[in-house]
């Protein structure tokens, strides 16, 4: 699992860098795509939710250092997606297509929620997304759009990202 977490960090970092320079060149509306936030919802998916739980942690927690966002509102929004996606190891099908996309579609969902409550809880203290704006919409469509590439993309490095007993039941530690 270690082994998993690590990679799965890696990737999501390079990905959190690849947000921020090169996408942010091309961003519509301010809105680039959750890469990272992608690779977590995979990795969640594929091995668990503690492997989700931990991968969304601490890419989540050098996401915090890469941008502004106040220290420990990435790590917590993507530990609680990982945990999420873990949750539903094993329920469907991991097809090409469509279920990265509903999958990502969610999490974004998810993470939009997460930071509306944060906001409304902590006084405007934490930016939230505006649902009637084309940021949000824009950032769904992108999520949703790259995830099939992206999960393709991670399923060639499957070797390092998935743990062998994913195949099978729970591993010792899942919920």
């Amino acid at each position: 699992m270690t082994k998993n977490v690590v990679w799965a960090v890696v990737f999501a970092l390079v990905a959190g860098i690849i947000q921020s320079t090169l996408l942010s060149r091309l961003a519509l509306y301010h809105a680039v795509p959750d890469l990272a936030l992608g690779i977590v919802v995979f990795s969640a998916y594929v091995n668990g939710t503690m492997t989700g739980q931990l991968t969304g942690f601490f890419s989540g927690l050098l996401l915090d250092f890469l941008s502004a966002a106040p220290l420990g509102l990435n790590a917590l929004i993507r530990t609680l997606v990982g945990a999420l996606a873990g949750l539903m190891r094993g329920t469907f099908f991991l097809d090409g297509v469509f279920l990265p996309m509903i999958l990502c579609a969610a999490a974004t969902f998810f993470k939009a929620g997460i930071l509306l409550l944060l906001h409304a809880l902590l006084a405007g203290a934490v930016p939230a997304y505006a649902f009637f704006a084309p940021t949000f919409w824009v950032e769904l469509m992108f999520n949703t759009l790259s995830a099939p590439l992206l999960f393709g993309l991670l399923k060639l490095f499957q070797p390092i990202l998935v743990s062998r007993n994913s195949q099978g039941g729970p591993q010792r530690g899942d919920n």
